[in-house]
């Protein structure tokens, strides 16, 4: 009964991925882009983080870490917030992507750093709570279309200060193919790692996914304050 439950889970939340995955890959993207240009410029963007494995990025954390460049050279954001703790692999998501942020042109002194999130979810929660300590006062969340469209209704639920969604557009990253910097990842890696598959049941990383590892009861009609 409970791998049929899991398979049902994991087919349930491909099938979601996969329907706003080719909405927004068509069209929100361009549409939000345009929506920001009028907002622009924010004081930071979150970038969740993905595992760094094999000693190199993957396609995923280029998209993530290039359209973050390309929003901070564009004017979008003043500063950029890396979020990821060392999840599946001994080293830290954020300051991978960091890392890589540095070598491809976004300035070390406007990057920012969350090693706590786990989650998609936690991404969000904890940049948004390290923005509000640092005093920033708009935020836009810049990802991949498909995890863009995922947190939609998050973002929308659990925090009172609007969060902007920036999914990055794929001809605008085109030119950037051919980028591919060189890093030194020793100073990202974690101590006494252990990978949350070894602590965290499929159950539990499932419902940190959806949110429900984070305590809300600490937050008034449980959502987040204001920035």
């Amino acid at each position: 009964m409970k791998i049929r439950v899991k398979l049902l889970l994991v087919l349930f939340y491909g099938a979601i991925i996969g329907m706003y995955g080719c909405l927004s890959s068509q069209k929100l993207p361009k549409r939000d882009l345009a929506t920001a240009a009028q907002q622009k410029p924010f004081d930071a963007i979150i970038v969740p983080g993905i595992p760094f494995k094999n000693d190199n990025w993957d396609t995923v954390m280029k998209g993530r870490v290039i359209w973050a460049y390309y929003l901070y050279k564009e004017g979008y954001t003043k500063n950029v917030i890396f979020s990821g703790a060392s999840v599946y692999s001994p080293y830290y998501e954020s300051k991978i992507m960091g890392l890589y942020a540095e070598q491809v042109g976004i300035p070390k002194e406007h990057i920012f750093y969350e090693t706590k999130a786990r989650h998609s979810t936690e991404n969000v929660y904890y940049s948004y709570l390290l923005a509000r300590k640092l005093g920033f006062k708009s935020l836009a969340l810049a990802t991949d279309p498909f995890q863009s469209a995922m947190l939609r209704r998050f973002t929308r639920r659990r925090f009172e200060s609007k969060i902007f969604h920036l999914p990055f557009v794929v001809d605008d990253l085109k030119k950037f193919n051919g980028v591919n910097p060189v890093i030194d990842p020793s100073s990202a890696k974690a101590t006494n790692f252990v990978s949350i598959t070894d602590n965290e049941s499929f159950w539990k990383r499932l419902r940190g996914t959806m949110g429900k590892g984070i305590d809300w009861s600490q937050h008034k009609n449980g959502k987040v304050e204001p920035l």
